[in-house]
């Protein structure tokens, strides 16, 4: 089986395995593990903030960074294929009492314009007031879509001008990096709080760190205990994630060009279905035209592909270090050929 689900599905590499038993472990709730307190010093000063904390999850990331952010009964304004909305279970209206209202975009894109139109300041009891903008880089939904560091730079000083906050979701962060040459520090200063996640392209089996002003990560660290997230030697998972930023960052690119040649080959027989023009970073959405996407998806596992539904009409395929680019071209054109006969 080709599996494109997710590039959660990479395993750790050998290398990564040795620095995980070899890693100094300390009890994390008492703050004592010291390869975890390396790898929240190292993101932090990767992304230009003052303290880091590493959470089992990305979406716990997001929940934390947002209700540093967010007081209860505020709203946070995001996409409508964002992350936080489609995928984490309504967690922040139903843990934290924060509602969220979508804008629309195309493939995700950042518009600042139509976030700024958006924004609900000073209403009173009239309508709910705006706490923070919620941005996705890359944009999973979108398609792996890269946001412009104009249009960031543009909502950040839109948004402070009237006191609302951004969290920056990264959790493919390090692709947009690596697709645009964009250092960490830039992409960090567009928030006020920003989540990298690990166990994505960069190979990690678990774990994200959320980065923010060292009050903040305080009172997260204290949220995220009473959320279940006090772990103990978890310092054998903060080993992969310091040995993913040492040796896995620039390889992403060989995702994005796996991608891009999936996405060829998905055209050579169904050109409708996917631009390779689209394809940014490490993931390819195709529309299946009249086919259901679920009818595709089973139709590709029958073949020795596995791809993901995001829609009543769209698969996704997401490309990653434990398939090769030889790989990519095949699993292209078992879609492609499946989405031609639709």
């Amino acid at each position: 089986m080709i599996d494109l689900r997710s590039d959660t599905l990479t395993r750790p590499t050998p290398g990564m395995r040795a620095a995980m038993a070899d890693a100094e472990v300390g009890d994390d709730v008492y703050g004592e593990d010291p390869t975890i307190l390396a790898l929240e010093r190292r993101v932090a000063e990767l992304l230009g903030h003052e303290a880091g904390l590493f959470c089992p999850t990305g979406s716990m990331c997001n929940l934390l960074g947002i209700w540093l952010l967010a007081t209860p009964g505020t709203e946070v304004l995001c996409d409508v294929q964002a992350h936080i909305v489609r995928a984490e279970m309504a967690a922040h209206a139903s843990l934290h009492g924060v509602t969220t209202r979508t804008f629309g975009s195309v493939r995700g894109r950042l518009d600042p314009d139509r976030v700024t139109e958006m924004l609900s300041i000073g209403t009173g009891p009239f309508l709910t007031e705006t706490s923070v903008v919620e941005v996705e880089n890359t944009h999973n939904f979108g398609g792996g879509t890269v946001q412009s560091t104009d249009a960031l730079a543009e909502l950040r000083a839109r948004c402070t001008e009237v006191g609302v906050a951004i969290h920056l979701d990264g959790a493919r962060l390090a692709n947009a990096h690596v697709a645009t040459g964009t250092s960490f520090a830039e992409y960090g200063s567009y928030a006020d709080t920003v989540s990298l996640c690990l166990s994505k392209g960069l190979g990690a089996p678990v774990g994200s760190v959320l980065v923010g002003s060292a009050d903040r990560i305080a009172r997260a660290r204290i949220q995220r205990k009473r959320l279940g997230g006090g772990w103990r030697q978890a310092g054998i998972l903060a080993a992969a994630g310091l040995y993913a930023l040492d040796h896995h960052i620039e390889r992403l690119a060989d995702d994005h060009d796996a991608a891009r040649a999936f996405a060829a080959a998905v055209g050579e027989s169904a050109p409708d279905a996917v631009r390779v023009s689209d394809v940014e970073t490490n993931i390819v959405v195709m529309e299946t035209g009249a086919r259901p996407a679920a009818a595709v998806v089973a139709a590709a596992r029958d073949a020795g592909v596995a791809v993901s539904a995001v829609g009543a009409h769209h698969v996704r395929a997401v490309t990653h270090l434990d398939v090769t680019r030889d790989d990519s071209v095949q699993a292209g054109r078992v879609l492609g050929t499946i989405l031609a006969s639709a």
